[in-house]
């Protein structure tokens, strides 16, 4: 073997057994450690140098003594678990994530979770372009010119009786009925209907039967609206019923916007475009925008349609004896109003829409009254579903299908939108990120708040003729989807089972629940 050259590179020779045994500095290489150190001696690993070596020795030949070869301390593996009593106590919530980790991996690999997915990204996508796109054609078609219906010829107006079922209403009937009185329309009466207030409510009213402006229905039991409509219709002498709320106000002009639709044979009824008057807190403002950009536009997507999922209960103006021919309101329905849209519509009657039939409306000002008016309103559909479901199916109700399956599809986006959210927060928990989560917003969910905000701005911008101020209220809009859809999401999941499955209220009244001023 060649013998090593002073010139050479390496530094170091491998350890010789001889070499172990000589005393004075020892030359070669740490095997224990991580690092090598050259032209150190063991003073100078730990810190200091050695003086030069005598002649003859080559100084980058440094050897160590045996007692200093001692392991560097390992830099401990940031990503090894530490135990109980290490710091953040890490040790069991890693146990944890690798039992739980190949489950969640399985759900997020399987077809069931990937169509849900799929489902929950698409549903709010293509829903949004659909009401957008429809509204704004029926806007083309019947709103852009503002034409005005034929009125009847003088003489010959149908009779209409402005029917106003109470429930402690003391603070507002007043209000209600003076405005009633005021209607421009030639032939009409006001009938009122109390259903056993146990308010001042009678006290506010009597006033306007002594002047002889206003009839009187009064109810000693409370039995709720759609009974209380029920037991006045037959007091009525006009053949057109026009059905408001005791604590809304119609413009002037709604009856002439709306009886001209009565000349089709056709028409069993035509709902109104309710506003609402007062926009004091957060909750209010948003429930305008509602109002402007999700029940308008559906209303007007739906009559592109051919049917309508619903009248609106606080404005919704009837042929009498079409009611007649369906048996009247259901009694034990939560939503009176949905439920005899369809049972008008199962017999081939035509409901429409009119956007100047203004009424101004009062909404729940607080969450808790809010809270209660949704859970009602979810009922109430799910009751449609099942009492009217399987009739709207048959091919010669094929008309209805589109109200059905939407109404359908969103119920089922709220299930799968709280149930993902739950399994995506269960996985963050236990620190494992979950497929199509994130908690910074990307742009699929940008996407889908853009298509959202847009369907909102062509609410406002094809309501803005009938409601001035709804323009200031536009940039309350970019709360809708985060304070609504998870509100609507939670009540619709909370309430829908028991309209679908629950018969334990078959035939009982529901009677006025709403908090009254």
């Amino acid at each position: 073997m060649r013998p090593r050259e002073r010139g050479d590179r390496a530094g170091l020779d491998p350890p010789q057994p001889q070499d172990l045994r000589e005393e004075g500095p020892a030359e070669g290489r740490i095997r224990a450690g991580t690092r090598v150190f050259e032209g150190l001696s063991a003073a100078g690993a730990r810190g200091g140098l050695d003086e030069p070596a005598g002649r003859g020795r080559d100084p980058r030949r440094l050897r160590r003594r045996p007692e200093d070869l001692h392991p560097l301390p390992r830099r401990p593996d940031r990503r090894e678990p530490r135990g109980p009593s290490g710091p953040g106590d890490t040790g069991g919530r890693r146990r944890r994530l690798s039992v739980l980790d190949p489950l969640l991996s399985r759900i997020e690999t399987s077809w069931p979770y990937l169509v849900l997915l799929a489902f929950f990204a698409f549903y709010p996508v293509l829903s949004s372009i659909m009401w957008t796109t429809t509204s704004a054609t029926y806007y083309w078609r019947r709103e852009r010119r503002k034409q005005q219906m034929p009125q009847p010829e003088e003489g010959s107006y149908p009779s209409v009786s402005v029917l106003v079922p109470c429930y402690c209403e003391e603070a507002l009937i007043g209000e209600t009925l003076r405005s009633c009185l005021a209607l421009d329309y030639p032939n009409f009466e006001v009938v009122v209907v109390d259903d056993g207030s146990i308010d001042g409510s009678l006290r506010e009213i009597l006033p306007f039967v002594q002047r002889g402006e206003v009839r009187l229905v009064a109810k000693a039991e409370n039995e709720g609206k759609a009974m209380a409509i029920n037991d006045a219709i037959p007091c009525l002498r006009g053949e057109i019923v026009f059905i408001l709320d005791a604590d809304s106000s119609p413009e002037p002009l709604l009856l002439r916007h709306v009886v001209p639709h009565f000349s089709s044979p056709r028409v069993a009824a035509v709902t109104g475009n309710p506003r609402v008057v007062e926009k004091a807190t957060f909750l209010q403002k948003l429930q305008a925008i509602e109002f402007t950009s999700i029940v308008s536009i559906q209303r007007r997507a739906q009559r592109v349609w051919g049917r309508v999922l619903t009248v609106s209960g606080v404005v919704s103006v009837f042929r009498r004896s079409a009611l007649l021919d369906v048996g009247l309101f259901s009694p034990d329905m939560a939503t009176e109003d949905i439920d005899i849209t369809w049972k008008l519509q199962k017999r081939y009657y035509d409901v429409r829409y009119e956007p100047e039939a203004i009424v101004w409306m009062r909404v729940p000002k607080d969450f808790r009254s809010l809270w209660k008016q949704r859970k009602r309103w979810t009922l109430g559909l799910a009751q449609v579903l099942r009492r009217h479901g399987s009739d709207v199916l048959t091919w010669k109700r094929r008309r209805m299908w589109p109200v059905f399956f939407e109404s359908s599809l969103s119920i089922l986006w709220a299930y799968v939108f709280v149930g993902l959210t739950a399994f995506w927060a269960f996985s963050y928990a236990v620190g494992h990120p979950p497929v199509g989560a994130s908690p910074i917003p990307n742009w699929w969910g940008m996407l889908i708040a853009t298509l959202c905000l847009m369907q909102l701005g062509t609410g406002v911008l094809l309501d803005r003729r009938y409601d001035r101020s709804i323009l200031r209220y536009l940039p309350v809009a970019v709360y809708y989807p985060l304070v609504y859809w998870i509100l609507m999401a939670i009540v619709t999941s909370v309430s829908t089972p028991k309209g679908l499955f629950s018969t334990s209220n078959a035939g009982t009244p529901t009677r006025w629940n709403t908090k009254r001023r």
